[in-house]
């Protein structure tokens, strides 16, 4: 099994390959929600607050294509399942607030997206690319770990299996 930078064992799955079950998500290492992170217009949001829920962390850029085909499957899969204890956070690179709300708007992106900052990037990374995204499992525990994008099936496939 992989480890990520913290040492937690992660499952990594590429684009195209198969995932384990993550409603038997046997990780050992959890999510590390000790962070205040700015929002698209530089408000300071609690990572803790997250904590119990499904949270799908997403980490992208406006620049980057992959991300851009994911992000409609987010906002449709936001709008599913956000009710039911699921969180999806973007987690943007290097963009302003500026430019995160003109892309947010034009991508009519309906979930949280925060700024990153060297203590996350530390805590998840290293990111050889982009997208990378975690499953995070109401406990806490990082179930599973997309490194490039995936289709709107696999993630709702994993969505529903931590729900």
């Amino acid at each position: 099994m992989r480890r990520g930078s913290g040492g937690e064992p992660i499952a990594a799955k590429a684009a195209g390959g198969t995932a384990p079950r993550a409603a038997s998500c046997d990780a050992e290492g959890t999510a590390k929600f000790d962070f205040v992170l700015k929002d698209h217009v530089n408000l300071p949001v609690k990572m803790a607050d997250y904590k119990g829920k499904v949270v799908l962390l997403n980490f992208w850029a406006t620049w980057c294509g992959p991300c851009k085909v994911e992000i409609p499957a987010f906002v449709e899969l936001y709008d599913q399942y956000k009710d039911k204890g699921l969180v999806i956070v973007g987690v943007s690179v290097d963009d302003t607030p500026e430019q995160l709300q003109a892309f947010m708007k034009e991508y009519r992106m309906n979930y949280p997206v925060l700024q990153m900052t060297p203590d996350v990037e530390t805590a998840y990374g290293p990111f050889y690319g982009y997208p990378t995204s975690f499953f995070i499992a109401r406990d806490g525990s990082i179930c599973l770990k997309h490194l490039g994008p995936a289709t709107k099936e696999q993630f709702e496939k994993e969505i529903k299996a931590l729900l």
